[in-house]
């Protein structure tokens, strides 16, 4: 029990040696650690002989001293291991050395006759155990030259003083084969504690993926070249109702529906040839062949396997999971943006056919009341009436525009609204548009000016659609201006653009309520105790046609200080404006 506690004692010490580099693979941990023990026990041996061979041999030579200190080398080298984690490098420090101290003591115990040059046998030995061949070569290389080292001092005659022993040379040689047989045996153990531990993390790491595998809900397939499996996980029952087994060769390819092999073929094909990661989908037949089958979508993700794995064809790996639910959920998602589709058009055309049906009766009611109000078959008799029939042809007239608002609303959404593009002159419709509202400014004690840039192009649009989104803009900022304010519409060209620009000193509106604006029947609200007419559709409309023309619409205000509208059209709307354009036309 004592020796137990005191093996893992020193493996937990010599483990705790090891560089933090080479912690991540147990294997890697365990050469290092084999490495880092065998130089520290083979110094500290060194140290416990060097006593004894003080007591039997005697004051040492100058030369047998320096063999002895040699021995402490390696203890300098498992310093550097630890110290950088430069395996290879102090595999071929090590050989080199273990093979210049085996030479110099050859040398010293008679050359090629000396009973310690079976111990250059080792030196490439435990070169082997660094799995690096270039280590080998260099151990390899190093014994030989301390074979060539002793055989051309050999021919010189340059050999040392005889070194004293304390015994005969039989007893020394057969020391020296022991000993060399004993370090091979070290070595042989050593493989094989490191060939264990390989065999224990190989295990330990295919019961890892093992268990992932049988209990992860997707499932788990390799495919070799051919698309046939050649491993299922256990999850094969719960996506297929059927055993891994009845997966196995070409069972997944008889459950895939029959539509969907050419896909399910062709995504193996490509992962593999491509060596890139591939996705499908396709339906797997759920349950047996009888009735109560039925087919399920799923989702197949291929990845490439690396041909490192032994197997001269690669490999694939795929991962099949169900994704019926989402499949169902995309197919409501789009039967309900169909639904939705369906439902705008029908509210578009329901009010554009309403609109129409309401436009008839109150061009009637307008005629009519401006007959009455401007007495044009006599007087009326009466002050009231007068007041009563203007007030039945302003209201007329607001709920005309209302209409005429909706209808146009409509026709935008429904894509119904047609851009006729001709060229007119910027300056020209801004003047126009200003004096159509200049006596409703005056009226509320306004001033309306305008500001016309000097190099003002002519605008290739639809002169109707500008003059109503100018007279919609400047008709809301007249309408929340009070009185004594001013109004002042602006035109320039800017970045290949001409920019209206609307400014009133007015109302203003709240920062909160700029982001809704210019959506149908939305109104901003404001601090002021005054009602205001409206529908709320007039900025929509505004930026419905500025967006047919390929254009924007946007707004500035600050709450109790004023707005500022810009009106954005491109001067050349471009070939894929034009392109929409004539298809809308054509669908019209």
């Amino acid at each position: 029990m004592l020796i137990r506690e005191t093996i893992r004692g020193l493996s937990a010490y010599f483990e705790s040696l090891v560089h933090e580099s080479a912690r991540g693979d147990a294997l890697t941990l365990a050469r290092h650690q084999t490495f880092i023990a065998s130089r520290l026990l083979g110094g500290a041996l060194a140290l416990c002989v060097f006593p004894i061979y003080l007591v039997f041999g005697g004051k040492p030579s100058l030369l047998s001293a320096f063999a002895f200190l040699w021995l402490l080398s390696p203890i300098a080298i498992a310093i550097y291991l630890s110290r950088t984690g430069r395996f290879a490098v102090a595999h071929r420090v090590s050989a080199i050395n273990f093979a210049g101290l085996v030479t110099y003591c050859a040398w010293l115990t008679g050359g090629l006759a000396s009973a310690l040059l079976p111990w250059l046998v080792a030196v490439p030995l435990e070169a082997g155990l660094s799995t690096d061949r270039r280590s080998v070569v260099w151990a390899v290389g190093a014994a030989a030259a301390g074979l060539v080292g002793l055989a051309v001092l050999g021919a010189t005659g340059y050999d040392p003083s005889p070194l004293g022993l304390p015994m005969s040379p039989a007893a020394f040689a057969l020391i020296g084969a022991l000993s060399a047989v004993a370090y091979a045996a070290g070595l042989v153990v050593t493989l094989q504690l490191v060939h264990r531990k390989s065999e224990y993390a190989i295990e330990a790491s295919e019961e890892r993926y093992r268990l992932l595998a049988e209990n992860v809900n997707d499932m788990i397939t390799l495919h070799d070249q051919s698309g046939r499996v050649v491993f299922a996980s256990q999850a094969a029952r719960q996506l297929l109702g059927a055993a891994a087994p009845a997966v196995l060769g070409e069972g997944l390819f008889e459950y895939v529906h029959v539509a969907d092999r050419p896909a399910f073929l062709s995504a193996l094909d490509r992962c593999r040839a491509n060596n890139e990661p591939m996705s499908v989908e396709f339906r797997l037949r759920r349950g047996g062949a009888d009735e109560k089958a039925y087919y399920a979508w799923v989702e197949m993700r291929c990845r490439p396997m690396p041909r490192s794995d032994g197997f001269e064809q690669s490999r694939v790996v795929a991962v099949t999971r169900d994704i019926s639910q989402h499949k169902e959920s995309e197919a409501n998602l789009v039967r309900a943006r169909g639904e939705a589709e369906g439902a705008n058009r029908a509210k578009s055309q329901f009010l554009a056919s309403m609109s129409h049906e309401l436009r008839t009766p109150l061009n009637a009611i307008i005629g009519f009341s401006e007959i009455l109000e401007r007495e044009l078959f006599g007087q009326l008799g009466e002050d009231r009436y007068r007041d009563y029939a203007r007030l039945i042809h302003e209201s007329g007239e607001h709920l005309l525009g209302v209409v005429n608002g909706i209808l146009d609303m409509s026709k935008i959404e429904a894509g119904k609204f047609t851009i006729v593009r001709e060229p007119f002159g910027v300056g020209a419709l801004v003047e126009s548009c200003c004096e159509v509202l200049r006596h409703t400014a005056e009226t509320n004690g306004l001033s309306l000016e305008t500001e016309l840039a000097g190099d003002l192009p002519e605008l290739a649009a639809d002169e109707r659609a500008c003059k109503q989104m100018l007279l919609n803009v400047i008709s809301n900022a007249v309408k929340f201006t009070e009185k004594g304010g001013w109004v002042k519409v602006a035109a320039s060209v800017e970045n290949g653009n001409v920019v209206f620009a609307v400014s009133d000193n007015g109302i203003g509106i709240a920062e909160k309520d700029l982001p809704r604006l210019g959506n149908p029947f939305v109104q901003a609200a404001s601090s002021y105790d005054r009602s205001y007419e409206g529908a709320g559709l007039g900025l929509s409309v505004v930026r419905g046609l500025a967006q047919l023309h390929g254009g924007s619409l946007a707004l500035e205000s600050t709450l109790g200080q004023g707005t500022t509208v810009h009106i954005l059209l491109p001067i050349d709307p471009g070939e894929d404006l034009a392109a929409s354009e004539s298809e809308a036309k054509a669908a019209a």
